[in-house]
C-alpha cells in the first residue's frame, strides 16, 4: 500500500501523465458544447468577442471554421488577440474553403479601413501556408503562456522592433501593415477564385496589405499574368523560387527585373529554358542580363539548372557573378564542354558545396580530370554526389576513385545508369569503406549481369553480383552501409531497385 500523501501524488501524477497523452486535438467537451451553443446565435456570438477571454478564441475559432459560420470568422480576425492566426493549419488539401477564406480576407480589409483599431487589436500576420504552425490548434494557445511564443514570427517581431524605434525617437509610428503569408504555385491560364480574391484585396488597401510569399512556383501561365501578381507580392520576402517553363531566353529577360529584387532568395531552380540554335546579339545581352540579377542575390544557396540549353561554354557567364559561395549546384539533363568543366573546377562559389548534382550531363567525351579536381576541393563540405546517367565509362569512374576517398562528410553517392563493371564497382568499395558517414550508395547493375549488347538485364547474375558487394561490405566492417542497385526492368523499362531482395513490377 502506498502511504496516503505519497499516493495522492502517485494518481495525480498518473492522471496528468495520461491527460498529456491523449489526442489533445479533441476539445474538453463541456468546451466544445459550449462553444457550439453560442455559435447557434451568430450576432450573440459577435457581440460576446469584446469580453471573450483570450484562452477561448482558438476552440471558439475552431468550431466556427468547422460549422462554416463565415460572419462570426469575419468577427473574429479583426477581434483576433494574438500577432499571428495560422488560418492556412486548418486547411485541408481537395476540400472547399472559398468562404471561409473570404470570410477571413473580408473581416481583414474592415479592420485595415479603421482609422482607430479595436482595443484588443493584435494581428499582425494572417498565415495561410498549410504546412506551419500546426502545433497552436493543438497546443490549445492562451492555455500556456510558452505557446504564445509560437505566435510571434519574425515579420511581426520585425514591425514590433520598428515602432520601438520610432517611439524612441519621438515619431509617431505609422499604422503598420498587416502581412499575409502564402505560398503560391502559378500553373493555370487563368487565376484561381482564391488567388484572385487575395490579390484584389491586396491592391485595394495597398501598403496595408502586404502578400509575403517565401515559395514560388511558375510553371504554366503567360508572361503578362505571371507580371500582375508579382506586382503585388512583396517580392524581398521570396526566399525559394521555381521557374519551370517551355520559355525562350527573350521571354526569361521580361523575367528576369523581377528576380533582381528578390534580394532574400535562397533557393533558385531554372528549367526548360531554350535558345535558338544559333546565338544572336540580343541572346548574348539577356544571358549577360540573366547573370548580372545574381548580383542582387546576396543570400542564394542552392541553384538549379535543368534542361535549360544556354549552358554549354557559358558557364563561367552564369557563376561568375555570385556573391556567396553555394551549398547546392545541379546541373542536371544539360549540354556542358570541357572549358565548363575547367571553370567549375576553379570557381570560387563552389569551394564549400555540400550537394553536387550532375544528373544526365553526358560526360562520356570530356577528360574527368577537372571533375576530380573539383570533388577534391570540396572533399571537406560534400554530403552528396549525384552522377547518374552521366555515360562515364570505367577508366574515367577509376580516376575519381582517390579524391572520392577523401570525401570526409559524403553521406549519399548516386551514380545509375552508368556503364561500370563488376571490378570497379570492388575498387569503389575498397576506397569509401572508410568514409563513416557514408550511408547510401545507388550503383548501377554491373556490365557482368547483361545477358547480351542489347542490354537485357539478366536477374540472377545481378543477384549474385550483388551478393557478392554486400559480402565484401560485411568483411570491411560496414555491413550496414546501403547499397542498392537501380537498373531498368526486362519487362517494363521502369527503374527497379535492387536491395536485399529485387523490388519487382507487377
Amino acid at each position: 500500500m502506498w502511504p496516503k500523501l505519497p499516493q495522492r501524488m502517485y494518481l495525480q501524477d498518473s492522471f496528468q501523465s495520461r491527460f498529456f497523452r491523449m489526442n489533445i486535438q479533441a476539445p474538453p467537451r463541456l468546451l466544445e458544447l459550449g462553444a457550439q451553443s453560442l455559435l447557434r446565435n451568430e450576432a450573440l456570438a459577435i457581440m460576446a468577442l469584446e469580453e471573450l477571454p483570450i484562452e477561448l478564441f482558438p476552440p471558439l475559432f475552431m468550431e466556427a471554421f468547422a460549422g462554416r459560420h463565415t460572419e462570426a470568422l469575419k468577427a473574429m480576425v479583426q477581434a483576433w488577440p494574438f500577432p499571428c492566426l495560422p488560418l492556412g493549419a486548418l486547411m485541408q488539401d481537395h476540400q472547399p474553403h472559398l468562404d471561409i477564406f473570404q470570410a477571413a480576407l473580408d473581416g481583414l480589409d474592415v479592420l485595415l479601413a479603421q482609422e482607430v483599431r479595436p482595443r484588443r487589436w493584435k494581428l499582425q500576420v494572417l498565415d495561410l501556408r498549410r504546412k506551419t504552425h500546426q502545433d497552436f490548434w493543438t497546443l490549445w494557445s492562451g492555455m500556456k503562456v510558452s505557446v504564445c511564443s509560437l505566435l510571434e514570427p519574425e515579420p511581426a517581431q520585425q514591425m514590433q522592433k520598428r515602432c520601438r524605434v520610432e517611439a524612441q525617437a519621438g515619431l509617431k509610428p505609422a499604422q503598420a501593415p498587416v502581412e499575409v503569408l502564402v505560398d503560391l504555385c502559378i500553373k493555370e491560364d487563368t487565376l484561381d477564385e482564391t488567388l484572385s480574391y487575395l490579390l484584389k484585396k491586396a491592391k485595394k488597401r495597398g501598403k496595408l496589405l502586404h502578400i509575403c510569399c517565401q515559395k514560388l512556383r511558375i510553371f504554366a501561365m503567360p508572361m503578362q499574368s505571371i507580371r500582375k501578381i508579382l506586382k503585388v507580392v512583396q517580392l524581398d520576402s521570396i526566399q525559394d523560387l521555381e521557374v519551370n517553363c517551355i520559355w525562350k531566353l527573350a521571354t526569361l529577360s521580361r523575367f528576369l527585373p523581377h528576380l533582381g529584387r528578390m534580394g532574400n532568395l535562397r533557393r533558385l531552380l531554372l528549367s526548360r529554358i531554350h535558345i535558338l540554335p544559333h546565338t544572336t546579339p540580343d541572346q548574348e545581352n539577356c544571358l549577360n542580363q540573366l547573370t548580372a540579377q545574381f548580383l542582387n542575390l546576396p543570400h542564394l544557396q542552392e541553384l538549379y539548372l535543368d534542361s535549360v540549353s544556354f549552358l554549354e561554354g557559358c558557364l563561367h557567364q552564369v557563376l561568375r557573378c555570385l556573391n556567396t559561395p553555394l551549398e547546392t549546384l545541379s546541373i542536371t539533363n544539360c549540354l556542358i564542354s570541357e572549358s565548363d568543366l575547367t571553370y567549375l573546377s576553379r570557381c570560387p562559389s563552389v569551394s564549400l558545396l555540400k550537394d553536387l548534382g550532375l544528373s544526365g550531363v553526358n560526360l562520356t567525351s570530356l577528360n574527368l580530370e577537372s571533375l576530380q579536381v573539383l570533388i577534391e576541393r570540396t572533399s571537406a563540405t560534400l554530403q552528396e554526389l549525384d552522377l547518374d546517367e552521366c555515360g562515364i565509362m570505367d577508366s574515367q569512374f577509376s580516376a575519381l576513385l582517390p579524391s572520392l576517398s577523401h570525401c570526409s562528410q559524403l553521406t549519399t553517392f548516386s551514380f545509375c545508369g552508368n556503364p561500370i563493371s563488376m571490378a570497379v564497382l570492388e575498387s569503389l568499395l575498397h576506397h569509401t569503406t572508410g568514409l563513416s558517414k557514408l550511408s547510401h550508395v545507388l550503383y548501377p547493375a554491373p556490365l557482368e549481369s547483361y545477358e547480351d549488347v542489347h542490354g537485357t538485364l539478366h536477374l540472377g547474375l545481378l543477384a549474385q553480383l550483388h551478393a557478392r558487394l554486400k559480402q565484401l561490405l560485411c568483411k570491411s566492417g560496414r555491413p550496414s552501409m546501403f547499397w542498392v542497385s537501380a537498373s531498368p526492368c526486362p519487362h517494363c523499362g521502369d527503374q527497379i531497385l535492387y536491395g536485399t531482395e529485387p523490388i519487382l513490377c507487377p
